[in-house]
């Protein structure tokens, strides 16, 4: 609810160090979507929209996870938790710089 006060959630230092790699993570491959898009084009010129898909998914929750936010409802809980985004961004990494 609206009125409900916000209690903050206690964090240890090692989740804190892996909030910051998951931000840091998403915001250059953040950047460089943003930037040069054309670093996503396949070897024939097209863009691959699945891939695209789901290295923006977890781009997301590089962001939302480094944040802090806590999503409540399970699904997204789930879908932008590290063990799900880092995996994706780093297939990102992979994708549009090395291959």
């Amino acid at each position: 609810m609206m009125g409900d006060e916000v209690m903050p959630i206690k964090t240890s230092v090692g989740q804190k160090v892996l909030m910051a790699v998951s931000f840091l993570l998403a915001l250059p491959l953040a950047a460089m979507l943003l930037i040069h898009p054309a670093l996503m084009l396949d070897a024939d010129g097209h863009y691959s929209h699945r891939a695209m898909m789901l290295i923006m998914l977890g781009i997301s929750g590089g962001f939302i996870y480094g944040v802090g936010f806590i999503p409540h409802f399970w699904l997204w809980k789930w879908l932008f938790h590290p063990i799900v985004s880092f995996p994706l961004m780093l297939w990102g990494y992979y994708t549009w710089l090395l291959a």
